[in-house]
């Protein structure tokens, strides 16, 4: 991608905004743990926070409507014995979460659709397999009922959730701690980031090794797939102390493709990817401010947009599915702070500026990853590898079918909806605009989003999405 086409890109400006006070989270009693993770866990209907908790690990969970201050008295789950160092939703269940704690043990609990009203302790699934601490956990991205686990034992372990309680696939090809695991878009890859400093690609279901690169100037902390431009992101430090980000090639990890510096700070560096919009964020923890980036497959790679920056330091991120942003805005990225200094929880937006607009902003919202599995745990142990399901965000009132030419409008394109002001803070976020009852979804898969006329058969029917949370309800 040339220079000029960074510029001309619509997410070129892309600026970030955080909520207003009254939009936040306070009184959260944020885990002061010194583990490098996220501690934090978000989908369009609640919000998973790891607490402090005396005598055990707990972590609470919230509406995403329930925003201003958090009650000391409100329920949590607190089933663990020690305390929770992961909390992950399931992508395919807005009820159902997994946790991993220093009690050795991976728990999967199921939340009531109202949320919780006393302290959860019995989980519906208790998986016992790790010697040590368990300090990771990774849901598969496409097949259901799978979740990954790695602990200080150096083992992962592979869950199938729809059967027995002991693990289906172990891998023992790490000698030292794993400290980051990532899927590919279809799991069938796992890059795994280890303290001995190396980078491994592993086929998940036999745990064979496919590739191993230890670069010897970088100290590798975090690991990301850049899946659709056939690459891999890893963050670190130099040789010199320095933090950086490393961008490989899936195929041949011998070499890093770009190495760059970024700062002398001391905190890991989180990386997340958005495949829709080819944008990379750059997060530290302990730091206030927010990298971004434009990401390309040719020279330079990678071009610096922004920052993101504000005096109160992060100690974890949660992110928001793209199915729970809002679309009125140009909504195209979401963080949740935690800020534990203050106990709070802050939601920061990262916008598209642009003018009011009849229409959807198709070239911002492209098909985007579907809360429905591909594939069930079976077929994947057996060998099938499907990309996730795709839908579209365009309301109802503007059906969208992906094979329509330019000059094949859809009939009703021209329905008006008139978007709020930009400059607004924001309090018309609702937890889940796409399960509004002006909102409809349809899923493809990644290879059926873009096929010929003739073959529209093949298109998953519609996935509706009905709620009964009115505008009353909105942030």
């Amino acid at each position: 991608m040339s220079q000029h086409s960074f510029r001309a890109s619509p997410f070129h400006h892309v600026i970030g905004k955080a909520a207003v006070k009254g939009r936040s989270y306070h009184g959260l009693s944020i885990t002061r743990s010194v583990q490098d993770n996220h501690f934090c866990a978000v989908n369009p209907r609640f919000i998973a926070v790891v607490t402090e908790c005396t005598g055990g690990g707990a972590f609470i969970v919230i509406s995403v409507r329930h925003t201003g201050r958090v009650s000391p008295l409100h329920a949590r789950v607190c089933g663990h014995s020690a305390r929770v160092l992961d909390v992950k939703w399931d992508p395919f269940n807005d009820l159902r979460i997994a946790s991993c704690s220093e009690d050795c043990t991976v728990k999967v609990w199921n939340i009531p659709p109202s949320g919780l009203k006393a302290d959860l302790m019995l989980p519906s699934k208790d998986l016992l397999a790790h010697s040590r601490r368990v300090s990771l956990i990774e849901w598969h991205p496409t097949a259901r009922d799978l979740l990954l686990s790695s602990a200080y034992d150096c083992k992962v372990f592979m869950w199938r959730l729809d059967s027995s309680d002991v693990p289906v696939i172990v891998i023992n090809t790490h000698c030292e701690l794993v400290l980051c695991l990532s899927f590919n878009a279809d799991g069938s890859l796992l890059a795994t980031a280890c303290k001995d400093k190396k980078i491994r690609i592993i086929e998940p279901r036999t745990g064979r090794v496919l590739q191993e690169s230890r670069w010897a100037s970088h100290k590798v902390s975090r690991i990301l797939f850049l899946w659709d431009l056939k690459m891999l992101l890893s963050t670190g430090h130099s040789c010199w102390n320095q933090r950086q980000f490393v961008l490989w090639d899936l195929e041949d990890l011998s070499e890093p493709l770009l190495e760059e510096d970024l700062d002398g700070g001391s905190g890991v560096i989180f990386p997340f990817y958005d495949a829709d919009t080819h944008m990379l964020y750059l997060a530290g923890k302990g730091d206030g401010n927010i990298r971004y980036y434009a990401v390309s497959a040719v020279k330079p790679y990678v071009h610096f947009l922004s920052e993101y920056q504000s005096s109160s330091p992060q100690s974890g991120l949660g992110v928001m599915p793209k199915r729970g942003l809002n679309i009125r805005v140009c909504e195209v990225f979401r963080f949740y702070r935690l800020l534990t200094v203050k106990d709070l929880l802050e939601p920061l937006s990262f916008c598209v500026p642009r003018k009011q607009s009849e229409g959807f902003p198709e070239d911002i919202y492209p098909m985007t990853a579907a809360n429905e599995p591909a594939m069930t745990a079976n077929e994947w142990l057996m060998g099938q590898n499907k990309g996730p399901l795709l839908m579209s965000l365009r309301p109802k009132s503007e059906w969208f079918d992906p094979c329509l030419t330019e000059t094949e409008p859809a009939a009703n394109q021209n329905v008006e909806q008139p978007p709020p002001d930009l400059l607004a803070d924001l309090r018309d976020w609702t937890d889940d605009d796409t399960q509004s009852q002006n909102w409809t979804s349809f899923s493809v898969s990644g290879a059926e989003a873009c096929a010929p006329e003739t073959e529209f058969h093949n298109v998953i029917p519609l996935i509706s999405h009905d709620s009964d949370h009115s505008d009353e309800n909105e942030l």
